[in-house]
Formats: structure tokens, sequence, C-alpha cells
């Protein structure tokens, strides 16, 4: 059969260099054959023996084919469950312009602001949505979920205790809050010593021993509380105040900054983002002017360009916790950008109008429900509600709720139930009919029945039904770009302006190391926007989702075989959040055995932040192991440091290859150390390109890890976010997985959530499950030896030019290597930022600037790039040696060269002043192909400290609203 198999395979078209190109890339690199170059970078004893079992490779066709078939074993039913999740109508506009675009999802975080300003702005455009609507002075670009959200202004707010209230150590929890927040808060208390007190806010009486609390707001049963007086008592006492809203109730409702709230928490995901059955949804966090240097998570603020001009960056970076490492109080390293611009895009095609307009309209319907309901003679028990009702049933009503529940079924709906009522929340997506055919079910179980004509006249004489101590009153979206943006042409140019501001994988490559910026097929992506998966609520009975499940079962068992482990949980939203959840199972693990003092964790110098400061909100403490000359882990320093802690030592965490590039040759003989001395191991997976088929995290001696997915398994960055971090562990550890309080997932001994969603972000799973099941076996190990071959083949195309700094011992490097930038700061007074500016002007997005070691560049091509664009790289980077080396000889000047000046934008390039010491031609068009193609960066330098020193994080003012 094989001679009738689809010629046209995924992995020729995933991977860039062709047969021709990799003989001619072997001879660069000087070996014969792509065995003798693994050979020569991989240990074998490290190496698998045998070739991993997937299931064949299907074509493009033959595995959307498939993927429709699964998708009909979802059954969409209108969800009237809310708890967080509610349809919503995504703008055609924003789905086709953003969602579906490359030119937006395959950007990566803003770190090098100059070619990041389109999704910059578009991320002030969120945070001011927010600040606006919560009433509150500052938010983030987004968090995870609005789960974490909460749990990141619980632990904020616990480390800035003031000092009367150090000893205080409860958080209290309105039990009106959503399960799952509950869920992820209880995780998160435990190890930071945290007490949770969940109760009846209503009865609570305020003592010192609290230190802060959280109210949902509506509540989970939809009645709207009016907190003021509660938050004014707490803050008597130091207690601090997080509300979790409904971002679009606020539209209609008193915002929480304005009942004293100290911070305002949740989801955003009724903003034009689908419920893709749990997410990725971006949460949001807003708070008071004062903890604007403690917020968790990225904020994007204002300051100015070389030129003078205004220019968006990520301000206040050196607060980022993650860069604190063990220092931190939070482990946030991403966002979810994508669905943040999303959301914000929502707010700037309806305006301040049509949002009120879209929550006046539930509201209203909402209204109409309930007084039919009431009609029928049913008790609605919330005083107060913008779109949940919450229906009453006494003791005897366990058989009227199941016999709705039948009802609703047969009739393609779900509502929420407890074991006394019906819960039942309006949308966007709602119309007249839906109601009344909500009403009609409900009246099957009544004595009585209203006509639709009788249910239009009540509707005809309802109005607003919220209390004047409730109402909100102050404007929102007041800034002109909420309020220019209105018809499609002019929304469809607004995103197309911002796109073309920012450097993505559309225009080249994006050499990140330790990022794996690798294509993101088309095909992969086009499932995420199929109602049948973007449509599904999380908490829907589980007979309405066998397609994702299909999915679940499929992903976890290649992910095992990929693994050589037993199990995946797919609930962490994250590689950060990966990394938590891997320590709170070994966590876990030990106290199950008696041994819970065991809370040592061993990190090499090298490790990326997340890792201490993951270990730190584990309730870990933090052993930092050296690293010799080579890179590698120094085993003596290991050895010293585990004998010193072996009778607490609870993990190793450790990235392989390492975090320098490197296979360590060690690392069997390194694991056998830890688990000789009692300890686990924990393989951070964000180097999995390079393992995958040629070894595993079990092959090395693992026990757990966690796989980026937006990384080795192709979901897109989309500008810093979504992501997603599940792990993999060892039989031993299986029942420790993370369960969920509204999904059962089984886990025997299973911790409590670690996310809002049971299995994290469901929706962007098929992207990954895509790659999987179009490469096979093959084509993945293909993509592993790609991946490794175009490393070496820059290694050996600049290692002329650029020292490197780590290699194996035979002389190669794993899938990104390390380029030693710091002598040129002593020939020409060249930084390594210099560097990254410079490649601007050439057309490319900068490698890792001074991670792990300062003053260096890291490069990971990945195995998508063709030769080709391969060589243009290491030509650009040539050329940029050239420059330097003019500054050493005198050519140039010191301070005033191409360098220092970059980038260098179109407007400063056409100016009638010039006043450099080179030409304009060679500022602009330094390398023949930028005559044809060019990228301009859009601002000039940014000035960083300015920034921070004059923080704004919402929209200019109008007066400053012109571009200058």
């Amino acid at each position: 059969m094989n001679n009738f198999k689809n010629p046209d395979q995924f992995v020729d078209r995933h991977i860039g260099p062709n047969p021709e190109e990799i003989k001619k890339m072997l001879q660069q690199i000087g070996v014969q054959t792509l065995d003798e170059l693994i050979d020569e970078t991989i240990p074998s004893k490290i190496r698998l023996k045998e070739e991993l079992n997937l299931d064949e490779p299907v074509s493009e066709n033959e595995f959307l084919e498939n993927l429709r078939k699964i998708s009909k074993k979802n059954k969409i039913f209108k969800s009237y469950i809310g708890m967080g999740y509610n349809p919503t109508i995504t703008p055609a506009v924003i789905q086709r312009n953003v969602l579906e675009n490359p030119g937006w999802y395959t950007q990566y975080t803003p770190y090098q602001a100059e070619i990041s300003q389109g999704r910059l702005e578009a991320l002030i455009n969120f945070q001011t949505m927010v600040i606006d609507l919560t009433g509150l002075s500052i938010a983030n670009a987004s968090l995870l979920d609005e789960g974490t959200a909460a749990a990141e202004a619980m632990s904020m707010f616990f480390s800035n205790r003031k000092n009367e209230k150090l000893n205080s150590n409860i958080f209290f929890v309105s039990e009106e809050c959503f399960p799952q927040t509950i869920d992820v808060l209880k995780t998160r208390a435990i190890p930071l010593g945290i007490e949770l007190q969940i109760g009846n806010h209503t009865k609570l009486e305020l003592n010192d021993k609290i230190f802060g609390m959280l109210l949902q707001y509506p509540a989970g049963s939809g009645e709207v509380y009016d907190y003021k007086d509660l938050i004014a008592q707490a803050h008597q006492k130091n207690i601090f105040a997080v509300v979790a809203a409904d971002l679009l109730s606020l539209a209609l409702l008193l915002p929480p900054g304005e009942f004293g709230a100290d911070a305002a928490v949740g989801n955003t995901q009724r903003f034009g983002v689908p419920m893709g059955y749990g997410g990725p949804h971006a949460a949001y966090f807003a708070t008071k002017e004062e903890f604007k240097r403690i917020i968790p998570g990225r904020i994007i603020g204002i300051s100015v360009d070389a030129n003078g001009n205004n220019a968006y960056r990520m301000a206040l970076q050196t607060r980022e916790q993650h860069i604190r490492r063990e220092k931190a109080t939070s482990n946030i390293c991403t966002s979810q950008v994508l669905l943040a611009i999303m959301a914000g895009m929502y707010a700037v095609y309806h305006g301040p109008k049509g949002i009120r307009s879209i929550a006046e309209r539930i509201h209203k319907l909402t209204n109409v429900l309930e007084s039919s309901l009431q009609k029928l003679g049913y008790n609605q028990a919330n005083k107060n509600y913008f779109d949940t009702l919450n229906i009453l049933f006494d003791e005897n009503g366990k058989e009227k709720i199941n016999s709705i529940r039948n009802s609703a079924l047969k009739n393609g709906i779900n509502f929420g139930y407890t074991k006394d009522s019906v819960g039942i929340s309006l949308n966007e997506v709602t119309s007249f009919e839906d109601v009344v055919e909500i009403i009609s079910i409900f009246s099957e179980n009544a004595d009585k029945n209203l006509s639709k004509t009788e249910i239009q006249k009540i509707a005809e004489d309802l109005k607003i039904n919220i209390p004047e101590n409730l109402q909100r009153k102050s404007e929102y979206l007041t800034h002109p770009v909420f309020n220019t943006f209105h018809s499609e042409t002019e929304m469809m140019r607004y995103l197309k302006r911002l796109e073309n501001k920012d450097l993505s994988l559309v225009h080249s490559m994006i050499p990140l190391g330790s990022c794996t910026m690798k294509l993101n097929a088309a095909v992969e992506m086009m499932g995420i926007t199929w109602p049948e998966f973007c449509n599904l609520h999380p908490f829907a009975p589980n007979d309405q989702a066998d397609g994702y499940a299909e999915i679940f079962k499929e992903l976890e068992k290649d992910l095992c075989e990929i693994t050589g482990f037993s199990a995946v949980s797919f609930q962490p939203n994250s590689g950060a959040q990966g990394e938590y959840s891997g320590l709170m199972v070994i966590r876990n693990y030990f106290q199950s055995k008696g041994e819970g003092h065991r809370n040592v964790v061993v990190i090499p110098s090298s490790a990326h932040g997340t890792n201490p400061a993951s270990a730190v909100m584990a309730g870990m403490k933090v052993v930092v192991a050296n690293c010799d000359n080579r890179g590698n882990v120094d085993l003596n320093d290991l050895r010293k440091k585990i004998e010193e802690n072996k009778n607490n030592l609870a993990a190793l965490m450790i990235t392989y290859p390492s975090t320098h590039g490197v296979f360590e040759e060690e690392i069997k003989e390194i694991c056998a150390i830890i688990h000789e001395n009692g300890g686990q191991v924990y393989m951070d997976g964000a180097n999995m390109n390079a393992q995958v088929g040629l070894t595993s995290p079990a092959t090395i001696g693992a026990d757990v890890c966690h796989l980026n997915l937006h990384k080795t398994f192709c979901i897109p960055h989309g500008g810093g976010g979504p992501g997603m971090g599940p792990i993999a562990v060892a039989a031993h550890l299986v029942q420790f997985l993370p369960n969920h309080s509204v999904v059962n997932l089984g886990h025997e001994k299973g911790m409590t959530a670690v996310s809002s969603a049971p299995w994290g972000s469901a929706d962007i799973l098929i992207i990954s499950f895509a790659y999987i099941k179009m490469m096979g076996a093959k084509g993945l190990t293909q993509a592993s030896i790609a991946a490794i071959l175009n490393a070496n083949y820059i290694k050996s195309k600049l290692e002329p030019y650029f020292k490197v700094l780590y290699t194996g011992s035979k002389g190669k490097v794993a899938h990104e290597l390390i380029f030693d930038m710091r002598s040129f700061k002593v020939s020409a007074q060249i930084e390594v930022e210099d560097i990254a500016k410079r490649l601007m002007d050439y057309g490319y997005h900068a490698p890792t600037v001074s991670f792990p070691v300062a003053g260096t560049l890291m490069v990971e091509p990945t195995e998508s790039e063709s030769k080709a664009e391969l060589d243009k790289f290491c030509e650009a980077l040539i050329s940029i040696h050239e420059e330097i080396k003019e500054i050493e000889n005198g050519i140039s000047d010191i301070h005033d060269n191409v360098l220092k000046n970059a980038p260098h934008t179109a407007a400063s390039v056409i100016a009638d002043a010039w006043n450099h010491k080179y030409s304009r031609e060679k500022a602009a068009f330094p390398i023949h192909w930028t005559r044809i193609n060019k990228f301009w960066p859009s601002v000039g330098r940014i000035n960083n400290a300015y920034g921070d020193r004059n923080l704004v994080c919402s929209c200019l003012l109008i007066s400053d609203y012109v571009e200058k």
C-alpha cells in the first residue's frame, strides 16, 4: 500500500533543509552523515535503542478529515452554566485578522520593544480597558486564568503585609467564589503557610489573624452584593480586599475600585474569546497605584525613543518575579498575550456604547426570564443580579430538578445544577427566542404555562433592575482608541497597521535560544476555531465532550511514549506552571511516605529563573549547584551540596540538554546521585526539541518533566502566550497528579487544581495533537536531528567571528548555542544590546540576550529554517562583525556608529537633518537583501530608564494621541 501513500508529506513541509542542503551543511560542519553528527552530539549511553512507537504519519488532508470526524463527537449544547465561562461572539474581523493571522500569532514576547510596537499598543489597550472597567489605577498585561490571578493576588498581599500583620496568615474566601478558583487557592496556599478560611462573607467576623479576603462579584450564585461596608471594615484592620469580578458586568455595576477593592481579578473570556473547553483565555489583574512595583506578571508602559517619540515597552522588568529567582513570590514568566489582544480589540471594536448595550441586553433578557419564571411559580433567590438566576427548590425538589435537567438535555441545553438549585447564566449569544425556550422547559415542570405573547408583554414592561447603590455612574473606555474603529473597514486597517509594526515569523527566523520559535503550521491551527471545539463549556457533561476525550487520550499516549513516562496532566497552563505542578507532585509524594521534611531543591546556576521561583512557591528551599568552565554541572559541587542536604533532599531541577546548549555526558550519574540520596529528579522540558526520538527524560533518569507544548510541539507563542506546560510523570507519581473540584479526574491521591479548567487550555492541545499525528515517529526524530544540524551549521559558519562559549566533548552543540560578545565591550565599547538592536536593521529579531550568561547571545534556529535562511542570518552577523571591526580600527566613530544608534527608523533616515558620521545607506540598507524586502522598526532605541521613572501603563492622554 506504500505505493499509494500521499507524496505530499507534512514532515517535508515542516523541516527546513532539504536533502541536497543537508549534504552541504554536513560538509560545512565537517561530518559525513547525520548519524555521525548525532553520535558526536548525544552521549551513546542515553540514546534510545528503538524507534518511537507512534501511529504512522498522515497527510495534512487526511489529518483534517479525521479531525472533522473527531469534532463531531463533541456535542455543542446551548450553555447557561456560567461559572466564569460564557458563550461569546468573536467579531469576524478579529478572528480573521488576529487569531488566524500568523503575523500576530507567531510573534514572541516583546522583549525587543522596537520591533514589537503593534502588540505593545494592543496590550496597552487591554490594560486601559481593565483599568477603566475595574476603576483601579494599574493593570498588568494578562495572567493565565481567573484562579491563577486570584492566587497571585493572595500571594502578593501575603508577601506585603504591614508590619503589625506579619503574624497574620489567614486569607478569607467567600464560599460564593467559583469552586475552581477556591481549588487553585487551596493548592497555592498550603506551601506558603497560608490558612484559607472559606465561609459566608455576610457572617464574617474580622480579626487580626486575617490579612486578606477574596469576594466574587457577582457571586457564584449570581447575587450582586454590596461589599462597600465589609471592605471599609477590613481596611480598618489592615486587611486587603480582592474582588473577582465579571468584567462585562462592570459596564453596569459599580466597579470594585469605587467600593474600596485593593485588587480586582477575573477572566476576559466573554470579550470575544471562545470558551474552548476551558481555554486559552486572558485573565486580568488590576490594583491600586501603591502596588505597581509588586504586581505580578508583565506591565506594558510608555517611554520615549532616541528621537524623543513616544514608544511602548515592558516596564519595570527587573521586578518580574522569575528574574528574582529564589527571592520571588511568583513564578509568572508568561501571560496570554494573543487572547488579551483579542479581548482588548473586542472593546476597541464595540466601544463604550457597544459594551454597555451588550451588557444591558443580557441583563434585560435575564430580567425577562426571572419575571416569567416567577409567574410560573418558581423561587428565584437572587435579590440583585446581572446575568445569572438561582432557582431554589425545597427538600422535595430533587425529582423536579432531574425532570428539568432531562427536559433541558433533550432540547440541547445545559444549566448549572446543585442538589437544591438550578442556575441559569445568560450571555451575549442568548436571544429572546432562547429565553422563550428556557421558559418552555420550566413550564413543562410547572402547573402553569406562558405564551410567547405573554413573555413579550413582560419584556416590554421591564427596565434595568439594578439598585441605585450598585449602579455604575462613572464613564469608561473614553480614550479615542475605543471610540474610533467601529466600522469593519477602520478596524481592519487599525489591526493591519499594528501588525505591520511587529517582526514575526512571517518576516524572518526568530533565533531565540531556549524559545524554539519553530513553524506553527496553518493546518495545525485550523481546528481551534471550529465550533465543535471552541464553543464547548469546560464543565459540560462528559458525554458531550467525547471528541476532546479522544484527543486527550491519544495525546497523552503519544507524549508518554515520547517521554518514557506513565501519565500526563494537561492542566498546567504554562511552562512555569508545569514546573510548579511537578514540584507539588513530588512534595505530595514525600508527604504520603511520611517524609514531608524533604524540602530542599538543588538547581544548577545555569537554570532559567522560573526554576527557583517555582521551587519557592512550592514551599521548597533552593540550593544552587555551580557549573564548571565547560558549562556542565560541577559534579564535585553537586555531591557536596547533596551531602550537606541529603536528609532533606526533595529534588534536583535540571534542564536537558542544558541551558548552555550541550548534552551533559554525566547526566545519568547526576540523576543516580539524587536517587541514591532519596530525592526525585525534575527535568525542565524547555529543550525537549533536541530529545524527541533520540533520548527521553525517563532514559536519562528523570521522574517528572514538563513539556513546553508552545516550543517543542508547535503551539504558537502568540506574542507572549498562550502556552501549555503539561507534566509527564513516572508510574510512582501518577496518583499525585492534579485533580479538579468540578470535574472528576480520578487521581487517587491527587492534589487540588493548579488551573481553573480541568485540562488547562484544552482548545490549543489540538495543535500539538496535529503535529505529532502528521509527523509520526520518524518525522519527530528527523525534526530533532534537523534542529541539532541547524545549530551546528550556524556554529561552523560563525565561530571564526564569534567565540562559541560551550560545546560538548567532541566540539558539537545541541539545538542551541551561546556566542560570547563580551570582548567587543573592551575592544570597541560595543555591548551585546547594541548587536541585538543592529540586527533589527537587517530584518532580524535578536537571539536571546544575556541569558544564561551576561554579555552573550543564545541562538536556537529550530528545524523549520532552511539553509538559505540560516545563511542570511549568518551573513547579517558577519556583516555586524565587520562593523565592529571598523570601530576597533578607528574607521567608525566609537560613539556615533551604526550599532550604538541602532535601530534606524524610516523617519530618521529620510529626515532633512542627518548628523551622523556614517551614511544613511549604511544605516538603513546594510546588506543587499534589505533593499528588496526591508522591515522598518517603527521607533528608535527606547529609553528604558525613562519609562520606569515615569510609569504610564494605560493609553496616552488624548492630547498625546497624535503620533509624533
